[in-house]
């Protein structure tokens, strides 16, 4: 079956960038990509302040899309986070049997989740996702899978992904103003999982730390499944106010000396003679660049120990299998490695590796080096869409069929008696 249409869109929102990624479908396969980005208007910490700044940004890199791939968009997937992201856990346990004992199936499985799913709702939220942490049957706890397995009742933990229905309400009106529908929500953390996590993170504890410019977002997964989120205050920008405030000059303006001349690390390496010459009023003032390092290192050592406390709440360092850095922030020079020195482990840069979209990646020149890395949450929220529109196709094939309904009622049988 086709999918429904011959494109999928989508969109990361941040607080320094929106970036796009359009990938043109051909028989369930990905068979071009397009990626357009523009500076973020009218979004700070992840929070919409100005919704027509925002409405023009958005507007903006649509078109250019549409004249980069000709493609007219109609509808988008987009990303949530920062502080409207709330989670939680919620538990629910259904009866099996009133007496002895049955085999749990697929449908079982469904009615706890769903219970869990209503018992853990609010009015004032919206679940974004909903993720089985582990399940529970008699006296035996931390079952991954109970399918299968004999017992008198089933219990679930699900682990809820939520956001504000008000920050829900505010990005759907932006999007609906800038012409376009939304298609999917997703969280950003979990989408750029999707896009940089391979089969080789399905075991052990694996941390995934995505550097946005004003929030740091931190996963931690267990065998595969997501265990929690932290989402720390704190970013690139935060080494570009330090910059703001010694050099006193404007905020873009740090921000393009960060990028251009930052480096990381023991500034007495850098010559005395290098320079940066910035406009000041009518004239031109020189800056060492060893003064721009000493001033961003101890903010970058502050985020990095900051990390390292996050994580060290959750899970021993010693005991990662992967740990994974991925965002803007690592462009930086000199950022990786002091990252490494504050954990005392290693430290993997995000890259893709979803096989659905990876060797197009690889073929796009302007991904190349790591220019990926600001397109990796929109690469995540393709993939999960493109898995949720297979998925559903699959499901639209007979889906009033009462010969396979009767089949799977048979199936659950015959597992159950025999």
């Amino acid at each position: 079956m086709m999918l429904k249409n011959n494109y999928l869109c989508a969109l990361d929102i941040g607080s320094s960038k929106i970036c796009a990624c359009l990938a043109r479908m051909k028989k369930k396969q990905v068979t071009e990509l397009f990626f357009e980005s523009v500076a973020s208007r009218g979004v700070k910490e992840g929070t919409i302040v100005n919704s027509i700044d925002l409405v023009g940004a958005v507007s903006a890199l649509m078109k250019s899309l549409k004249a980069k791939s000709g493609v007219n968009v109609s509808s988008v997937s987009v990303n949530v986070s920062g502080p409207d992201i709330l989670t939680k856990h919620s538990r629910a346990i259904v009866p099996l049997a009133e007496r002895g004992n049955k085999v749990i199936t697929a449908s079982d499985m469904h009615k706890a989740v769903e219970q869990a799913r209503i018992l853990g709702s609010s009015l004032e939220e919206e679940i974004i996702h909903q993720i089985p942490s582990s399940y529970t049957i008699d006296s035996k706890s931390n079952i991954t899978n109970p399918l299968g397995l004999y017992s008198h009742s089933l219990e679930v933990d699900l682990y809820l992904i939520c956001a504000r229905l008000s920050s829900i309400q505010s990005i759907t009106r932006v999007i609906n103003q800038s012409g376009y529908d939304l298609k999917n929500l997703f969280f950003s953390g979990l989408a750029t999982a999707s896009a940089v996590f391979a089969k080789d993170f399905k075991d052990g504890a694996n941390i995934l730390c995505d550097i946005g410019s004003d929030t740091t977002q931190m996963l931690f997964f267990k065998s595969g499944i997501l265990a929690d989120i932290q989402i720390l205050p704190m970013g690139g920008d935060s080494l570009t106010a330090r910059l703001q405030e010694e050099l006193k000059v404007p905020f873009e303006l740090a921000e393009d000396i960060k990028r251009s001349h930052g480096v990381i690390g023991d500034a007495g390496q850098i010559s005395e003679d290098k320079e940066i010459l910035v406009k000041k009023s009518n004239f031109y003032k020189p800056i060492k660049q060893k003064l721009v390092s000493q001033i961003i290192t101890p903010a970058a050592r502050s985020l990095c120990c900051a990390v390292k406390e996050a994580a060290e709440k959750r899970t021993p360092l010693y005991a990662l299998n992967n740990f994974v850095a991925a965002g803007r922030a690592m462009f930086l020079e000199g950022l990786i490695e002091m990252l490494e020195n504050t954990l005392s482990i290693p430290v993997k840069i995000g890259r893709i590796n979803n096989p659905a979209v990876l060797s197009l990646v690889k073929e796009d020149s302007a991904l190349a080096g790591r220019q990926y890395l600001a397109y990796l949450t929109a690469i995540g929220m393709l993939c999960e869409t493109l898995d949720q529109e297979q998925e559903d196709a699959v499901s639209e094939l007979h889906p009033q069929n009462p010969l396979l309904k009767a089949v799977s009622k048979f199936k659950e049988a015959y597992q159950e008696y025999f």
